[in-house]
């Protein structure tokens, strides 16, 4: 279908699908001979928007009479739900457009990683939102025009969502995490009534990164024939984890590599975390470099891609998050385990980064029959311990 731009104004229902949804948010004149700014945005976006369907939720009824105020209040905070970027654009004038539920909706979706600001240099009180534009890193302009454009900028090239689909932001849908969850749920005849993004995390360079993500969701499941409503889903990129080991003369006595790091979740008798070397990184990077990359990084061993064996991936945590861990491992040799030992009081971690891990050799049975790893860890171990090492 050719680009269009659809306007809904309340308090009509949005269509069955677009490709990209946009929220104009901020002041609305409260005199009828004040000029609204909306009409003007409509008609830059009709001029500059190429991506499909892209649908413009503008509060502004379309007759200009609010009907139903609560119903007003609901047809915002739905609108503001399916919108991939909300717009606001904040003209501030005290006495004709004080904006003063704008504040509150900024207050609500500025960290949201969906907003898009601007004002006029002259408008009065707005140095608040000015300053939690930059410290969330949300992209600010000083005219319409421009703001209308950073909005563009993250929408293009949007993507194809209908019914159910439309309520999973286009920053949440673009991810693989994301996207590998829902294959399995399509490929199982499963069915996305409804989702609302409940928390997204954000980092890297202008918090651009989606991390981690949770969505609130009503699925009808196919093989039951019934909606299964309000299970929030969490993922995150998929990791990869990998086994270090030595063999020795019986399968207790290997010697396995771990790696000591402080996380805050940890509720060991230590307060650190006990795990295999492992993580994970940018999605244009195959688990497997992402591998090799991680075992340089926690222990300052250079192991190439090419010794490490694949053992599949599996999910790592499926009554918590939909990621997976793909799972490989290597061999070492004595003079490589000589090198561990010599660092064992070296921490390692990325420059820059507040990561840092020490290495720890362990013997299997002390491992498998201690209380050191978690659950997860100790079956990816006995998934590669008895598959390489003694079979």
């Amino acid at each position: 279908m050719s680009d269009e731009v659809i306007v809904v104004s309340p308090p009509d229902e949005p269509p069955s699908w677009w490709d990209a949804a946009l929220f104009l948010a901020g002041p609305t004149p409260r005199k009828p001979e004040v000029a609204s700014w909306r009409p003007a945005a409509i008609e830059l976006l009709r001029q500059r928007w190429s991506g499909g369907r892209l649908v413009v939720f503008s509060p502004e009824p379309a007759s200009g009479v609010v009907p139903d105020y609560l119903g007003q209040i609901g047809w915002e905070e739905a609108g503001l739900h399916l919108a991939d970027r909300i717009v606001f654009w904040v003209p501030r004038e005290l006495s004709t457009m004080p904006a003063f539920t704008t504040n509150v909706e900024w207050g609500t979706w500025h960290r949201s990683g969906k907003a898009v600001f601007g004002a006029p240099p002259e408008s009065p009180r707005n140095r608040y939102l000015v300053a939690g534009a930059a410290s969330e890193h949300v992209p600010a302009a000083q005219s319409l025009g421009d703001t209308l454009g950073l909005a563009l900028d993250g929408l293009a090239p949007g993507a194809r969502r209908a019914h159910g689909e439309r309520e999973v932001p286009l920053i949440v849908w673009q991810t693989s995490s994301f996207q590998q969850w829902y294959r399995a749920q399509a490929d199982a005849g499963n069915e996305l009534l409804h989702a609302r993004a409940e928390w997204v995390y954000r980092r890297g360079p202008g918090k651009r990164q989606v991390v981690y993500w949770a969505l609130r969701t009503d699925i009808r499941v196919a093989a039951e024939d019934r909606v299964k409503a309000g299970q929030i889903v969490l993922s995150r990129p998929d990791m990869s984890s990998v086994v270090l080991f030595r063999r020795a003369p019986t399968l207790d006595e290997t010697l396995v590599v771990l790696v000591r790091e402080f996380r805050s979740t940890a509720s060991t008798p230590d307060g650190f975390i006990h795990e295999l070397p492992g993580g994970a990184g940018p999605e244009d990077v195959a688990p497997l470099e992402q591998a090799a990359a991680e075992v340089r990084e926690e222990t300052g061993l250079s192991i190439p891609a090419a010794r490490l064996r694949a053992h599949g991936h599996r999910q790592i945590a499926g009554t918590l998050s939909a990621h997976r861990a793909h799972l490989f491992s290597a061999e070492l040799t004595a003079d490589e385990v000589d090198t561990l030992r010599a660092t064992a009081d070296t921490p390692f971690g990325e420059e820059g980064s507040t990561e840092r891990t020490w290495v720890e050799l362990h013997t299997w049975a002390a491992i498998r029959t201690g209380e050191l790893v978690d659950w997860p860890t100790l079956g990816m171990l006995t998934q590669v311990l008895t598959d390489r090492v003694h079979v």
